[in-house]
């Protein structure tokens, strides 16, 4: 028998594959101490039998895992958890991605994949305490330490206040640095929601996942002094390069 740390309940007609299932269940069982001493997985046909599927969807489930760098595949000796160290992105009053990295001894880089000027729909515009159909810009976003993507975000702000905030985004890297140039040398996080859900097809191209990669996403106001919304975000961080700490004090889910 596998280890007890899988668990082999896999749907079958729910519409999502069954080796993207299995896969799912590999990853829940990393985490809950699948492997022996070595970190060697249980053997293919054994795992087919837990799951009561073929050897094949096994093979491409593990195939998916190994090609994102979860488990690595040995010849003529099996397939091995990869214990590779996650980073840890705190979320507390003052959220910084570059600083909160550099404190690990990573070089973070925000790297600025597209922007556009829209219209505010209701869930924008609640967030920043605007009207609905207002100008906002948006910047999207990729975050990589030492060339290794962590996450990609979305963020939204009041065009009539920050209109030139792409324009300083470009220049300095960095949004704290953009805010400051406004005037708004300090924010806080307001508030943060975390879900999670499986990555989608901009997920794995921007971030370098495979399908069925899970991802966490955070929604997130960040307000001036004053305790007004300067900017909305979205940022979906891959689940098997980081670990988001919550500092509780001072925050609101």
């Amino acid at each position: 028998m596998a280890s007890d740390a899988l668990q082999a309940g896999i749907e079958r007609r729910t519409g999502i594959a069954l080796w993207r299932q299995i896969a799912d269940a590999i990853r829940a069982g990393i985490s809950s101490g699948l492997g022996d001493d070595a970190g060697k997985l249980p053997p293919e046909t054994e795992l087919a039998e837990q799951f009561g599927v073929n050897r094949h969807t096994v093979r491409s489930a593990i195939s998916a895992l190994v090609s994102e760098g979860i488990l690595r595949a040995e010849q003529g000796r099996g397939t091995f958890i990869n214990q590779q160290k996650r980073l840890t992105y705190p979320i507390s009053k003052r959220t910084r991605f570059s600083a909160s990295l550099a404190e690990q001894g990573q070089q973070a880089i925000s790297k600025l994949l597209t922007h556009e000027k829209t219209q505010a729909n209701a869930e924008i515009a609640n967030a920043l305490k605007i009207s609905q159909g207002a100008p906002v810009l948006s910047l999207h976003t990729v975050g990589s330490a030492d060339n290794v993507p962590l996450s990609r975000t979305s963020s939204w702000f009041d065009a009539e206040r920050f209109p030139d905030i792409v324009t300083y985004f470009q220049s300095l890297h960095s949004a704290t640095k953009a805010f400051a140039a406004y005037g708004v040398d300090d924010y806080v996080r307001q508030s943060t929601r975390i879900d999670a859900c499986h990555a989608t097809l901009d997920d794995i191209e921007i971030m370098r996942l495979s399908p069925g990669a899970i991802v966490l996403v955070t929604h997130a106001i960040n307000a001036d002094m004053n305790g007004s919304p300067i900017e909305y975000s979205k940022t979906r961080f891959s689940a098997d390069r980081v670990n988001l700490q919550i500092d509780l004090e001072g925050l609101s889910f």
